[in-house]
């Protein structure tokens, strides 16, 4: 497949495009610093250096992929931030434009506490978790309105802590539904599932959460 990937240096994204090249896709990549994305996978993809708030640098590039990945991401946890909401939003436009219809991106399952969740997990989400990515959680959830509300076949995932274990393949996800005692997985298992649930319809216009 011909994809097209938003924050490729990122923990998940760089796992992502990775495992993309490795098993034979065609891969362009939007980077603000391209120097990040290691040579290997450089030499390998179409490398664009763009801002993913500032689609004249890579919007003209969209036309004629299968599907969009994001992995966009905010390492400031101080301050307010739109690099999810807004950024998604111009991929979003720019995959109108050029007619692709399959995007896949990532949310957090922090956004939500469950029915059933224990309480002292549901105490320290409430009032550790979503306090300390307060800023980032609010985006993430503007963002996914945002795409509920396209008319994309769209999928999001909605990841627990994130990990640096290696690939296992081995990870329980939930379409549409709570999965029940969500823990954590790797950057690279979900960066596995993201690839390999591309062309699963059974996804397509729903929240996916999953965990190892």
């Amino acid at each position: 497949m011909k994809l097209l990937v938003f924050g490729a240096t990122g923990g998940t994204g760089a796992r992502l495009l990775t495992q993309a090249l490795d098993a034979g896709h065609d891969v362009t990549v939007v980077a603000r610093a391209p120097d990040g994305i290691p040579e290997k996978d450089r030499a390998r993809s179409a490398v664009i250096r763009g801002d993913v708030l500032e689609p004249r640098t890579w919007s003209a590039a969209t036309g004629g992929h299968d599907a969009v990945l994001s992995c966009l991401g905010s390492r400031d946890r101080k301050h307010p931030t739109t690099v999810y909401s807004q950024g998604t939003a111009k991929i979003i436009e720019a995959m109108r434009r050029a007619g692709v219809r399959r995007l896949v991106c990532l949310s957090s399952a922090g956004l939500e506490i469950p029915p059933g969740t224990p309480l002292p997990q549901r105490l320290v989400t409430r009032y550790l978790i979503q306090r300390l990515y307060r800023h980032g959680y609010a985006d993430m959830a503007t963002m996914e309105g945002i795409v509920r509300a396209s008319t994309l076949d769209w999928t999001v995932i909605r990841p627990p802590m994130l990990t640096d274990r290696p690939l296992t393949g081995r990870y329980r996800a939930a379409a549409g539904h709570h999965l029940p005692d969500p823990k954590s997985i790797s950057r690279a298992d979900l960066a596995h599932y993201m690839l390999s649930h591309i062309e699963d319809r059974e996804t397509w216009e729903k929240i996916v959460e999953i965990s190892s």
